[in-house]
């Protein structure tokens, strides 16, 4: 594995790449430098070495330099909102207060039925040697991701983006992310909870995934379904979970707004609660 630490537009992992964007470039924050100790002990634990680059001889020192005092990172406390990306225009980051699981319809159905979210070997019951290959990993993480339950930050869109990608089986053009896509089912989580679960880990790149699964019933905190989804997904809602779905309409919406209309209500929840 690499990390690559420059002025990139967002933080991604692809092809055994880390690129790590900086949200005040050339600045490295105690967080960033926080994930950047997370990833390298992740992939250490998995038995892969990281080499380090950065695009200043600068960065490089100092994160060199920070690398031989590893509990001075220990609990950093991460920002209300990440800064690292700046696709989400409206809130100008990832707000860290909330993460979230996507799902599409089918999926979700099964996720109800089973009263939990499942690692990818886990609920399609395949060794991970045979979900690496698949053409679907088009970034070609390895086995040992398809062990967890992975999660993106509650104002992201990435999840919904994914679900279009697997439906289209391409990655969906621009057209095709605006009013008129499909969205996916989200399982909302607080993330000071889910940090709670004993399988809950921090591998540097995701705000946070969980190995096996996660019992709904124990840590889901709010299920958004997209209103012409309600009557398919009520079928199968377990009891216990009812008074924590919200159906709303997406009607006319492209991702980002659909992203921002559902972050912001689960938020507003949650000041209310």
């Amino acid at each position: 594995m690499k990390i690559n630490i420059g002025n990139h537009e967002f933080t991604e992992l692809w092809d055994g790449v880390l690129y790590k964007a900086l949200s005040d470039y050339p600045n490295v924050s105690d967080n960033e430098m926080k994930d950047i100790i997370d990833f390298v002990n992740y992939e250490k634990i998995n038995g892969r070495q990281c080499e380090i680059e950065a695009d200043r001889d600068d960065i490089l020192q100092y994160v060199q330099k920070e690398m031989l005092n590893p509990d001075k990172y220990k609990n950093v406390r991460r920002p209300e909102i990440i800064r690292e990306c700046t696709a989400c225009k409206t809130r100008g980051g990832c707000m860290a207060d909330l993460v979230c699981h996507t799902a599409p319809l089918e999926n979700a159905i099964s996720i109800l039925k089973c009263g939990s979210l499942l690692s990818a070997v886990n609920a399609r019951k395949l060794p991970d040697t045979v979900l690496q290959k698949e053409d679907r990993n088009a970034a070609n993480d390895p086995t040992d991701f398809f062990h967890y339950v992975m999660f993106s930050w509650g104002n992201c869109q990435a999840g919904d983006r994914l679900v279009m990608e697997r439906k289209l089986g391409r990655s969906p053009s621009s057209d095709e992310m605006s009013a008129g896509f499909t969205p996916g089912v989200r399982f909302y989580f607080k993330y000071d909870d889910l940090d709670k679960h004993p399988q809950a880990i921090h591998d540097g790149f995701l705000p946070i995934k969980v190995k096996d699964e996660v019992k709904l019933a124990d840590y889901v905190y709010m299920i958004v379904v997209p209103f012409e989804y309600k009557e398919q997904i009520m079928e199968f809602m377990p009891e216990c979970l009812v008074d924590r779905v919200c159906c709303l309409s997406h009607d006319k919406l492209d991702v980002w707004q659909w992203s921002e209309k559902v972050y912001s209500f689960v938020h507003e929840m949650t000041k209310r609660n």
